[in-house]
């Protein structure tokens, strides 16, 4: 019984509640509509927008963590620089990563990996949540916050990408399926940074449409 203590207390409903909230009643960008930027920028593809996932989720992950295990060293004067240096130090790391492995889709993520730096989300759950709890669950808030971000950026390139060029992950789908002989046309109004925010659009009907109470909280 004792063994199975520690599992409980590290996957309990609360620190669940951590990862699940971010996905539905709480997501960062179709319910406090933070991080729109990365939607209209780095959406056009599906490769370059799952990349930028994974680097927030990396980010805001371990800037949550470093900062949990300093909160008591920390003077409240100098929080805000503290926490930037820690987030531009893990920006930086990551960036030469993916120069290092994977230069074409870094020059296509450009300038907006270096503004992870000033993404609202993550320093927004530094200050407000691991600044006073634990690095466990500021690890949990970090990764739930983070994988709901890039869902909704994932489902954007997705049907943008699909849409506007008739691949996904550059594979030519349409082509495949034989659509293009059928009369198909790419939708090139898709590619525009317009469509980005009408697509959020969309997704946040959606969301609400089947979450009546984000209605009741507006």
């Amino acid at each position: 019984m004792e063994i199975n203590k520690p599992k409980e207390a590290l996957f309990s409903k609360k620190n669940r509640k951590l990862l699940k909230d971010p996905m539905n009643i709480n997501n960062p960008i179709t319910v406090q509509v933070l991080g729109i930027c990365s939607a209209l920028a780095i959406t056009v593809k599906l490769k370059p927008a799952i990349v930028m996932s994974l680097s927030v989720i990396v980010v805001m992950a371990l800037a949550n963590v470093i900062t949990s295990l300093m909160r008591n060293m920390i003077p409240n004067r100098i929080r805000i620089i503290v926490q930037l240096v820690v987030v531009a130090t893990l920006v930086i790391l990551v960036d030469q990563v993916l120069k290092a492995f994977i230069y074409d889709v870094s020059k296509q993520l450009s300038v907006f990996v270096g503004l992870i730096i000033t993404n609202c989300i993550i320093m927004g759950r530094i200050e407000a949540f691991s600044l006073g709890n634990t690095p466990w669950k500021s690890f949990l808030d970090g990764i739930g916050n983070g994988a709901s971000y890039g869902l909704i950026l994932i489902v954007v390139s997705f049907f943008r990408e699909l849409l506007g060029n008739g691949t996904l992950y550059d594979y030519p789908v349409v082509e495949k399926l034989g659509l293009y002989d059928l009369g198909y046309h790419n939708n090139g109004m898709m590619l525009l940074p317009p469509m980005a925010l009408i697509v959020v659009a969309l997704i946040i009907w959606w969301q609400r449409s089947k979450t009546p109470s984000l209605i009741e909280k507006d």
